[in-house]
């Protein structure tokens, strides 16, 4: 199942939706009683027969199915609990970036004004010069997870979504903490779509790729990662506890402008594209720092 959120264009409230063969069908106006993707993650057991219904009958069809092409996005999630982040969890990319390949996941954190929607401007703030581009495979908890093992781990999985882990690169490297450089304003477009664990089977054999201006700069494979989704699932769930919601951007793999001999960081009007296999496209256009 594809889920994703819009914007209603009446209230210009967030609502969460399914995609199906004949349009978005708006969970909201089939009177779903999760109305936000949060609660459906939460509370998904209801979603499936909602979905049903609404498809089965032609009068809720003209009330609650959305031309998905009439919408305008948002972030595939707008309030998760935690932005978790791995880093150098790409054996190419470490080396790219002449550093050891990591024997202990490399952790850190975004916020929530980090999020950003498909086709959103991103603005590109004067108080850093050195910004670059990172796709991602996110990974979305479904269940509460404290302590799970490897074998366990990947249960507690709602879903998966393309992730770019935008990065100002000479704020990262400041300090020993990354995390200024990371969570800048609208610094983590989510989305298209939350695409439910079922539909993708194993997250260890997804394409990632990365286009700027219409140039591939990254094309790889999440069998590269150094830490699997279950390990690092897993991991984490040994020192704090995983809600249903929280997001895990899972690292980049090489290509990145870091890793560049000749660096030409990203700047106001480049369109930046990024897409993980099977879970969509999301594309960005970068602005200036007043957003144009």
């Amino acid at each position: 199942m594809k889920l994703l959120n819009f914007i209603d264009p009446q209230s210009g409230a967030v609502r969460p939706g399914v995609l199906t063969s004949v349009g978005v069908v708006d969970l909201v106006a089939a009177g779903c009683a999760q109305q936000t993707m949060e609660a459906l993650i939460a509370q998904p057991d209801a979603l499936p027969r909602t979905v049903e219904h609404v498809l089965g009958d032609p009068a809720l069809r003209v009330r609650c199915v959305r031309a998905e092409a009439a919408l305008r996005l948002a972030p595939v999630l707008t309030n998760p609990g935690k932005i978790i982040c791995v880093g150098l969890n790409y054996r190419r990319h470490a080396v790219e970036s002449g550093l050891p390949i990591p024997t202990t996941p490399v952790l850190f954190s975004k916020f929530n004004n980090s999020l950003a929607a498909p086709d959103e401007a991103i603005p590109l703030p004067a108080s850093a010069a050195q910004y670059d581009y990172e796709v991602e495979l996110a990974v979305v908890i479904g269940r509460r997870a404290r302590n799970v093992s490897v074998a366990q781990a990947l249960a507690h999985v709602f879903g998966y979504c393309t992730a770019n882990d935008l990065s100002a690169r000479d704020l990262q490297m400041r300090t020993s903490q990354w995390l200024l450089g990371k969570t800048l304003d609208k610094f983590l477009p989510l989305g298209p779509y939350l695409v439910t664990a079922d539909e993708v089977g194993d997250p260890q054999m997804l394409s990632l790729k990365c286009w700027v201006n219409g140039e591939l700069r990254q094309d790889s494979n999440t069998a590269d990662m150094v830490f699997s989704v279950a390990e690092i699932v897993s991991y984490i769930s040994q020192h704090f506890t995983l809600e249903p919601g929280d997001v895990i951007c899972t690292g980049t793999p090489e290509g990145v402008i870091l890793g560049m001999a000749n660096k030409v960081w990203l700047r106001a009007g480049d369109r930046v594209t990024v897409e993980v296999g099977g879970l969509g496209q999301l594309t960005n256009v970068m602005a200036g720092a007043d957003g144009a």
